[in-house]
């Protein structure tokens, strides 16, 4: 079987769940080839999947047409060889490019009037698939395949040379201390995320056990991390900001806990198999959950959530506010137990 391009999402927690689609990939043939076209940033996360073959870097940001662009791109993979296309994202410019690269078999989900471009174009069942990373497998079967339960867990590959490499730049240290990792960012928006005097506490709590407690995150996350740190007493190590992915993810390897929002270092986490608490606000951790028997989720589930918006609409954000540290504390201690 031919090479196939997978269109890739843009979203760090999107393109770890797209692993379990390249396991389903080569579980059905061990030899065919996977590339995977997707924004730069992403590379360092596909050179953690020993599924793909080459990243094809995506010249244009999110949301940009650039007609010009993709044509350019889709002609120059026509001498590649795919047999197959998988587009992940459901925009109508996302089929671009496979269609100018005159790939013969073209699968995805339609809407946004992108039919025409697709030669395997299938209808959502959101009743029978209700996760992403479902949507996301089940394009790799035939159209209305029975999904095996549960569907194989994202699994990224580490670098200990470059963990090591990071520790020493960053002056931590790795020896007898258990290590608690706090994930405290959210891209999506701040309905994602727990209170920071709350992430404090837990801070707090497991500093006077005698953990190391490290801050991570992007540099976006800097002032959340420093105001966490100043609450806790200012013995975290912040390493938001000081960090590329690829550092991230050999540092979370080496955490012995993780206490994460609904973000993509969350699923990062998970596909490391980092024991963790999850915790959710306006998001659904039936639709996006941590892929990992070692997570454990809390939320509230209240009448108002999910609501799946950046802000809470409410203005209350009761689904994160009254979800009290004590509570995250305990569910900890459960999954150490």
């Amino acid at each position: 079987m031919g090479a196939v391009l997978i269109v890739a999402p843009s979203w760090v927690g999107d393109m770890v769940m797209a692993q379990s689609l390249f396991k389903v990939l080569k579980a059905q043939n061990a030899g065919r080839a996977i590339d995977v076209l997707a924004p730069g940033w992403t590379r360092a996360l596909l050179e953690r999947m020993p599924e793909v073959r080459n990243a094809i870097e995506m010249p244009l940001g999110h949301g940009q047409l650039q007609l010009m662009t993709r044509r350019h791109l889709g002609v120059s993979l026509r001498t590649a060889g795919y047999e197959q296309a998988i587009l992940l994202p459901n925009s109508f410019k996302s089929a671009l490019i496979p269609y100018w690269a005159r790939i013969p078999r073209r699968t995805g989900y339609t809407g946004e009037l992108r039919q025409w471009l697709l030669t395997d174009g299938r209808k959502l069942d959101r009743q029978r698939l209700t996760q992403t990373v479902q949507r996301f497998v089940a394009l790799g079967l035939p159209d209305g395949a029975v999904l095996k339960d549960p569907v194989p867990e994202p699994a990224l590959e580490t670098s200990k040379e470059n963990g090591r490499a990071a520790v020493q730049r960053l002056g931590l240290e790795t020896g007898q201390l258990p290590i608690l990792a706090l994930c405290p960012g959210a891209e999506f928006g701040p309905a994602k995320k727990w209170p920071e005097a709350y992430y404090a506490e837990v801070a707090r709590s497991w500093l006077e056990k005698g953990w190391q407690v490290w801050l991570f995150g992007s540099v976006n996350d800097v002032p959340v991390c420093n105001r966490i740190n100043t609450l806790a007493g200012s013995a975290c190590e912040i390493l938001a900001g000081q960090t590329r992915l690829e550092d991230a993810i050999d540092l979370l390897a080496i955490a012995t806990f993780v206490v994460t929002n609904d973000s993509g270092l969350m699923h990062v986490a998970a596909a490391l198999q980092r024991p963790m608490v999850a915790i959710y606000g306006s998001s659904d951790p039936c639709f996006t959950p941590p892929l990992s028997g070692a997570a454990q989720i809390e939320r509230l589930g209240l009448d108002c959530s999910p609501c799946f918006k950046r802000e809470c609409p409410l203005g209350h954000l009761n689904c994160l506010n009254d979800l009290l540290p004590e509570r995250v504390i305990t569910a900890m201690e459960e999954v150490m137990k």
